[in-house]
């Protein structure tokens, strides 16, 4: 069998490894689905594990989406319609992963890892964009959103400036893009009403 047709199963696989669950396990012994809004993403760990822990869980989020389409670019030299299924596949691991019944994050940090090796200047914009919307309106969920509905405008102009990317690639940005908008309704919602929490920024 080709282990080019594994790329989707393996980059699946990396993302639904819940390094938030797994990380506030180890170190306070408490399932943080069972806390805060009960998400096992990097700001939920942040609010309810320190900020360490949360720091930890953005970073081995966004690795491991890194991995699974760095992984597809090596094992086909490159092909960026390999690379981009498994971006899209990765994401949904991380989302949907079948170890938690299909209940897992929202896919903002996994989101930009399996960008970085795909347009790492359209991942740069879009945290830009993250951190002035935060600062600002003091809202992680707010700047997850911006930075959502962003990137595939990044991606658009940023991928082959002067050129109209690959339609996989325009595709499959906005697929993982409408799946993190998705997941953020009750966010949405929840900045509508006023009952959103806001960051509070330490002297």
């Amino acid at each position: 069998m080709n282990p080019v047709y594994l790329i989707p199963i393996v980059a699946y696989l990396l993302g639904s490894i819940p390094f938030g669950l797994l990380i506030v396990k180890l170190t306070a012994g408490r399932d943080i689905r069972e806390v805060g809004s009960g998400n096992i993403g990097a700001a939920n760990v942040a609010r309810n594990a320190g900020k360490i822990a949360g720091a930890l869980t953005l970073a081995l989020d966004a690795a491991k989406g890194y991995l699974a389409v760095w992984l597809a670019a090596n094992l086909t030299h490159g092909n960026i319609r390999w690379m981009m299924i498994a971006a899209m596949c990765a994401v949904v691991g991380h989302i949907f992963p079948v170890w938690l019944k299909l209940r897992g994050g929202k896919g903002v940090a996994t989101g930009l890892g399996v960008f970085i090796p795909i347009s790492w200047h359209a991942v740069v914009l879009a945290v830009a964009l993250w951190l002035i919307v935060v600062f600002f309106w003091h809202y992680a969920s707010l700047g997850s959103i911006a930075a959502a509905a962003g990137l595939p405008i990044f991606m658009y102009v940023l991928y082959a400036p002067g050129l109209a990317p690959p339609d996989l690639v325009t595709f499959g940005t906005t697929f993982v893009s409408c799946l993190v908008l998705i997941k953020h309704i009750p966010n949405i919602q929840r900045l509508l009403s006023g009952e959103e929490p806001r960051i509070k920024f330490s002297k």
